[in-house]
């Protein structure tokens, strides 16, 4: 499996902050607090800036919740169901920066979420 131990990283520092600070409350809380656990799991991530275009003509950008390691755009949420539309707007950013794996981490439920997406580019 592509970036598997990344992967597993990830979700387990996404694991140590759920047990810390539990769910419910607002993903921005979420995101900072999985911004200190990689860190400390010596793991780079960034919030980037990301460019959607068509034919060549920028459509619209977004700031990634966060790319890990220049390999995996990690999406996150605070809410009490994922659903279809949150894993297609994750493969929509995997296409727009050519990456080829991304998670997508709810901290909205009393257990952590997360579901892995792979594109072949």
């Amino acid at each position: 499996m592509l970036y598997e131990d990344l992967t597993e990283k990830i979700i387990k520092a996404a694991m140590t902050v759920h047990n810390i600070l539990g769910f419910g409350c607002m993903e921005k809380v979420y995101k900072n607090s999985l911004m200190i656990e990689l860190e400390l799991s010596d793991l780079k991530a960034i919030q980037q800036p990301v460019r959607v275009f068509n034919k060549e003509k920028l459509v619209g950008d977004y700031i990634a919740d966060e790319i890990v390691e220049d390999k995996i755009i990690v999406e996150l949420k605070s809410i009490e169901y994922l659903n279809k539309i949150h894993e297609v707007q994750l493969v929509n950013y995997l296409k727009a920066v050519k990456m080829e794996v991304g998670l997508l981490l709810n901290f909205g439920k009393e257990k952590l979420e997360f579901k892995r997406k792979v594109l072949n580019l």
